[in-house]
């Protein structure tokens, strides 16, 4: 039996049988086990009922030098020798093989299967020949989508797995030869392909490169590529010069290197791509990105290359989330999307582990106590076959025929969650201690449940709720570590805590609050949890013993900190007498401020202390009182269960001190602290507004933005809100529910989005009695914003129906809209039907410069017609006539004017303003 040494964890081990000695061997995914020997490879059931029973045997064409498994495809390649030749083979269909002697169809990669022909492969093993330029060194399946890669001399040819589909129910695998990679100075070894990303490693060197498929550097890709010759290698003595100086005397070594990202150009290895598809738009690899280049020193005591410093084991290990698979074992649409990979590759005595996508970086270097032969990285695990003085080995046994007989072993860790409570248990030697040991141990079993997890589709639902159960609890115990040890990650108790799933009341709960010299220590881990928690609306109250402790916590570590962590919601339960005997307590520390007299104010209304309350609010200016609720908006504004709840501080202010609410509330949303929505709803939640009911406060609000032109606000959008509320006001004849904080001349005088309302308004407003002091600063308010600069007219007219043009006040609003929108015809005409006494002042105002011909086209003629119809404003018409003639008399020439009178009109009447104008060249 095979003998272990240093071996964790081992759980049980398999016998796999062999009657040859076995040259190779991998792994059929989680079924199957191939082995190679002789001219044969072997399939072994590695689960189930006939555990390490054969399952199928086939001929090789010589002996296997090389062979991988893709689960992609399910197929098997192999690097096979006969006669001194190579030759690469893929066995497809593998499963149907049941004896030795069953058909096997042997055909030519790429080559069409027509329809009756290729029937005969749904239930046989298929051998694809692959012929290549080059004999083949080494093989790597991508692991995500099956394409192979083969490794020669000078290139790397890329096939891609396809499918050739040969009815609705049937399809055949096969290859592409998609890709020619040309490569100088390295010769592969060993390499290793996933979705795009190579990685070939020589005896001394590893060359990471990635395969982009972005078209914007198609010139990369050729069809006929020519080889480069980089400086750099020239510099660095590999040429031909440099090999003439070498002599038995003396070895001209290169030095270490490493280059990361673009750098890795440096490295005198040069990659070009040759595209073997017959299209243009069936290139799938367009340029190269270099990744990673890294040479390791040979050892210089001996001329031969040494052991101890060949590479080996270069392995790329992708994580992603993986799709399910259909019953002919393809991809479904749902497919395996990468989240991140891993380079591995390995020295005798130490092993390397690089992070490629995103960024490029060495995550750790693995040494290992005794000679590596092999290694093998897992989500999970990095498993090292090493040799020591005890060399583990393979021993043949003796059956009862007298043949020669051998055994394969498959070892079998334990379950993860099993050496989780094993680490867990070990990690405890170090928790007293106080070191960083056991912050390390409880890491390691962390990691080891994450990354179980991470494959959760191969775990059975009792399995995975266990790991869910395992990882809660590794993240309380790191939770408990940086929260308790002084370290510098002592941060890192906060995400640790919060993935635990425990509430801030389990975690103080688990602090020793026991005190003996009466001296309580807080770790700044704790503190830095508590702190945050408290900041993140986590919509859970702590009872009063523990707020209590909390206060306790922060007065004696983070004093400054103590206002701000009396207002998160989750300390309601404080008492507020405890409160401010440690808030009156920071007064004389030297800690006093604005911010606390507000906290102090705030405990003192929840004791019903109104006269310590207005004491404390005098004590600061207002402007004082407003930068300290900036400091601390959840003095005023809160959230519960994703609602903004006003607190019992801003309701207080409303009844008597809404001007600073107001003001408060508008240097939050100037500072960034409170969004524009966010305001509205907490107004309509203070006032007990819901819908689209708006109380007077968020119309103060609303001014107050204007009147402080805040950058971030839409103007437009805050012009539609108070004038849609104005006009629907004055519609209803609907108060306000609280005396508006402004006046329209306040605003006039303050802000310059309100502009002077224009004189002939006045007028027009006066001739009806507008009693209601309300309405009418209303309508004063929605006039002066339309006469504004920044109002756009155009914007607002289609909400203008509820507001009757049947009153002045709607009169008035509909006739300077139209006014701004230059529409003074209708304008005129309205003006002259409803209130006459108003048109000549608005003619004065309005009709200025390219608009003065109106006065005579459209006032003069209008006029003339309604006098001759009479009626009851005939006074009132005439009046109006007579002085637009005296202004017409002005503006025009005597023949002009003789012109726009009218035809039937009354000489007498006419004649002074005729006069007027024929002498008024003579007067000037």
């Amino acid at each position: 039996m095979v003998q272990l040494y240093n071996l964790h964890p081992f759980g049980s081990q398999q016998v796999v049988p062999c009657k040859l000695e076995p040259e190779r061997f991998c792994g059929g995914g989680r079924d199957t086990l191939f082995v190679a020997a002789g001219c044969k490879v072997e399939a072994f059931t590695v689960v189930g009922q006939e555990l390490c029973q054969p399952r199928c045997v086939f001929s090789t064409l010589g002996r296997v030098l090389r062979l991988a498994y893709s689960e992609a495809g399910d197929y098997l390649v192999a690097i096979e020798e006969k006669n001194k030749a190579t030759f690469l083979r893929a066995y497809v269909n593998w499963r149907n093989k049941r004896t030795e002697n069953s058909r096997v169809c042997i055909r030519m990669v790429g080559h069409d299967m027509e329809a009756p022909f290729s029937e005969t492969f749904r239930d046989q093993m298929s051998i694809v020949e692959m012929p290549l330029s080059e004999a083949p060194l080494c093989i790597s399946c991508c692991p995500v989508k099956g394409d192979l890669l083969v490794g020669c001399t000078n290139n790397l040819v890329l096939f891609s797995l396809k499918y050739q589909i040969i009815n609705e129910e049937f399809s055949i695998l096969d290859f592409e030869r998609s890709l020619v990679i040309h490569i100088d100075n390295i010769t592969p070894a060993e390499i290793s392909f996933c979705v795009g990303y190579v990685a070939v490693m020589s005896e001394l060197e590893v060359l990471i490169v990635k395969l982009e498929s972005d078209p914007k550097n198609r010139k990369s890709v050729n069809h006929h590529p020519h080889k480069t010759t980089n400086p750099t290698k020239q510099a660095e003595g590999i040429s031909n010069e440099t090999s003439q100086l070498e002599s038995d005397d003396f070895v001209i070594c290169q030095k270490p290197m490493e280059l990361l990202g673009e750098k890795s150009k440096q490295s005198g290895i040069s990659v070009t791509l040759e595209s073997t598809g017959l299209a243009d738009e069936k290139i799938k690899y367009f340029h190269v990105r270099h990744l990673l280049y890294r040479r390791f020193a040979p050892d210089i005591s001996s001329c031969l290359l040494s052991d101890d410093i060949r590479l080996h084991s270069l392995q790329l290990l992708p994580i992603y989330q993986t799709g399910s698979l259909t019953s002919d074992r393809k991809n479904s649409s749902q497919e395996k999307v990468l989240l991140s990979l891993f380079c591995f590759f390995s020295l005798p005595h130490v092993g390397y582990l690089y992070m490629i996508v995103k960024s490029v970086e060495l995550l750790s270097v693995y040494q290992y106590p005794e000679k590596c032969q092999q290694a093998v990285l897992t989500p999970q695990f990095l498993h090292v076959i090493t040799s020591s003085r005890k060399r583990t080995g393979v021993n043949p046994k003796t059956p009862p025929v007298a043949e020669a007989g051998w055994n394969l072993y498959i070892v079998n860790t334990v379950s993860p969650v099993q050496l989780y409570k094993e680490m867990v248990d070990y990690s405890n030697a170090y928790k007293t201690a106080k070191t960083q040991s056991c912050i390390h141990v409880l890491s390691e079993a962390h990691l080891l449940v994450r990354a179980a997890l991470m494959d959760a589709s191969q775990l059975e639902p009792g399995e995975k709720a266990e790991l869910l159960e395992a990882f809660k609890e590794s993240c309380v115990h790191l939770g408990d570590c940086y929260s308790r040890l002084e370290t510098q990650h002592s941060h890192l108790a906060l995400p640790y805590y919060k993935m635990s799933g425990l509430s801030m009341a389990e975690v103080l709960n688990r602090v020793d609050w026991a005190v003996e010299d009466g001296s309580q220590k807080y770790e700044r881990g704790l503190i830095f949890y508590i702190n945050h928690s408290l900041y993140e609306n986590l919509d859970e109250e702590l009872s009063e013993e523990l707020s209590a402790k909390v206060v306790q916590m922060f007065y004696a570590a983070e004093p400054k900190q103590l206002p701000h962590i009396l207002c998160s919601p989750s300390m309601k339960n404080i008492d507020p007498l405890t409160a401010i005997k440690y808030l009156r307590k920071l007064d004389t520390s030297g800690f006093s401020s604005v911010l606390v007299t507000l906290a102090k104010a705030a405990m003192a209304l929840k004791m019903g202390d109104l006269d310590m309350h207005r004491n404390e609010m005098k004590s600061h200016s207002e402007m004082k009182l407003v930068c300290g609720f900036v400091l601390e908006p959840r003095l005023l504004i809160q959230q519960r269960k994703g609602q903004i709840v006003p607190t019992e501080f801003a309701v207080h202010l409303k009844e008597t001190q809404p001007g600073l609410l107001v003001a408060s509330v508008l240097a939050l949303q100037k500072n960034n602290k409170i969004g524009i929505e966010e305001a509205d709803s907490f107004f309509k939640v203070l006032c007990g507004k819901d819908g689209d009911t708006i109380p007077q406060l968020l119309v103060d609000f609303w001014e107050a933005q204007l009147v402080a032109c805040l950058p971030d606000v839409v103007l437009q959008e805050l012009f539609f809100k108070l004038t849609s509320q104005y006009i629907w006001r004055l519609s209803k004849r609907q108060p306000p529910d609280t005396t508006p904080l402004r006046t329209s001349e306040d605003l006039i005088n303050t802000c310059s989005h309100y502009g002077l309302i224009n004189p002939w308004v006045n007028v027009l407003i006066s001739s009806e009695s507008l009693v209601d002091k309300n309405y009418m600063e209303d309508l004063s308010k929605l006039q002066s914003l339309i006469c504004g600069p920044s109002f756009d007219i155009a914007s607002i007219v289609p909400f203008l129906e509820p507001l009757s043009e049947d009153t002045v006040a709607g009169l008035s609003v509909h006739v300077l809209c139209h006014t701004r929108l230059k529409e003074y015809d209708q304008c005129i005409d309205r003006l002259l039907e409803r209130c006459p006494e108003a048109v000549i002042p608005y003619a004065n105002h309005e009709l200025k410069e390219e608009n003065r011909t109106l006065w005579w086209k459209k006032l003069l003629p209008e006029l003339c017609q309604r006098i001759k119809c009479g009626g009851e404003k005939y006074q009132l018409y005439l009046s109006s006539l007579k002085e637009t003639l005296s202004v017409v008399a002005v503006e025009l020439e005597l023949r002009d004017f003789l012109n726009v009178l009218p035809e039937d009109g009354t000489a007498a009447f006419f004649l002074p303003y005729l006069l007027y104008c024929s002498r008024k060249k003579s007067l000037t």
